[in-house]
């Protein structure tokens, strides 16, 4: 062994606690025991080789070291560096801007199940992304996620309240407003659930409000008359014609009535036939979907007796002979059903044909009607809520104007009956 080597051995083992070795490269290297049993070379607080330029300052940082080792602080340099690195991660995501979390909350939304257990739509998607990238992105653009707070809300309300209604200029409400704070309030609050801000702040999300109307609208000015339904009917093209009936009178929604197919009509003695809603016509991909607005709009209804006639002519006439051939086609007896895009067209060119037809009335309007003229005969709100496949009874509360207005009517005829009978009875 040479003499420079012994020496330096020789120095190593004089100290008190730990080693000391001298590099090739003139640097010096630390090495100590540790409470684990481990020995370790110096390392830095990112877990990467330490060497030192001294050995004065290699004999401090030993020092050091056994000081942390003597106070119980002390812990692996891998431990240390997974701990700065959680720390420097925890920092960069609560500095993180509104545009790079608005985006990656969309992404998350795609595949992440919500609250009941099932997979967001794809039109529920698009529809949170196009207020994101609509409304959202350009109020905040890189605003760290942590600043906005209850009074940069309300600047973005006020600046949202005045976007002029698209459907309707002179109402007061522009139906903005209400959907894009709910966004809003959806990415605050997952920021909250991961830790990038303490809590959402409190965001006011203002009433729900019809747009299409002014203040003064009349909601029996959305509901047609059977005259009407049956301008309508007449105005259509005829293997189109009977998705008006459809509407109307099985009180079908627009994506129920497309998405019908020759197997969901079922045929019974007297001349009746039952209706199986199964699925619907997707508006964004074009395809069916077995996934209605809701599970209570899977469901199975009475066909009237007064399209009974007209449906047997529209199978004869425009649907092809099989099982799953489509009962709105594209084309007679064709295969491919007519798209929501392609009906739109139909729908407006047929309700501007019709005389007395309220302006902007929408064929959604059409089922309004056919569920008030049902609760009418006495419906009942649970037998409201069966046929028209609704899963929230608030809704179907619109139609009690309508039961109660028969309920009058039987109540009035009642009492009709009775003063009969006792002013009878006073005669006798």
């Amino acid at each position: 062994m040479s003499t420079t080597k012994t020496r330096e051995t020789a120095a190593a083992r004089r100290e008190s606690w730990g080693s000391l070795r001298k590099l090739p490269s003139g640097r010096w290297q630390a090495r100590y025991p540790a409470p684990d049993g481990e020995v370790y070379t110096a390392r830095t607080e990112d877990d990467k080789p330490l060497t030192f330029l001294t050995k004065t300052d290699a004999r401090a940082w030993l020092a050091g070291v056994h000081t942390l080792i003597a106070r119980q602080q002390w812990e692996p340099p891998s431990v240390t560096a997974a701990r700065r690195r959680a720390v420097a991660e925890a920092e960069k995501a609560r500095s993180i801007g509104f545009s790079e979390y608005a985006e990656r909350w969309v992404a998350f939304i795609r595949t992440e199940p919500n609250r009941s257990g099932r997979k967001r739509a794809i039109a529920t998607v698009r529809a949170y992304k196009s207020k994101v990238d609509g409304y959202l992105i350009p109020e905040f653009e890189d605003t760290p996620i942590r600043q906005i707070d209850e009074a940069r809300i309300r600047q973005m309300t006020d600046r949202l309240d005045a976007i002029p209604s698209p459907l309707n200029p002179k109402s007061k409400f522009n139906g903005i407003t209400r959907p894009v704070l709910i966004v809003l309030m959806m990415i605050l609050r997952q920021a909250a659930r991961e830790g990038i801000i303490p809590a959402a702040p409190n965001i006011s999300i203002p009433k729900q409000e019809a747009v299409r109307h002014d203040a003064d609208h009349d909601e029996d000015e959305d509901v047609a008359s059977p005259e009407q339904v049956e301008a309508l009917y007449d105005v259509t093209p005829d293997h189109w014609a009977i998705m008006v009936l459809f509407a109307a009178w099985c009180q079908l929604r627009r994506g129920e009535c497309l998405g019908l197919q020759r197997r969901d009509i079922e045929w019974h003695d007297e001349n009746t036939a039952t209706l199986h809603v199964r699925r619907q016509l997707n508006a964004n991909t074009g395809d069916y979907s077995e996934r209605l607005k809701s599970d209570a709009g899977r469901r199975t209804l009475s066909i009237p007796k007064l399209m009974i006639d007209r449906l047997k002519d529209h199978l004869r006439d425009n649907v092809a002979a099989e099982a799953k051939a489509p009962l709105i086609p594209t084309n007679v007896r064709g295969s491919v059903p007519l798209s929501n895009t392609r009906w739109g067209y139909v729908w407006a060119d047929a309700r501007d044909r019709v005389a007395d037809l309220r302006p902007r009335f929408r064929f959604h309007d059409l089922r309004h009607t056919g569920l008030t003229i049902f609760a009418q005969e006495g419906a009942t709100l649970a037998e409201l809520m069966r046929r028209g496949g609704h899963a929230d009874i608030r809704v179907v509360l619109r139609y009690q104007h309508a039961t109660m207005a028969r309920d009058r009517e039987l109540a009035d005829r009642m009492s009709d009956r009775v003063q009969e009978r006792i002013n009878a009875a006073r005669k006798a």
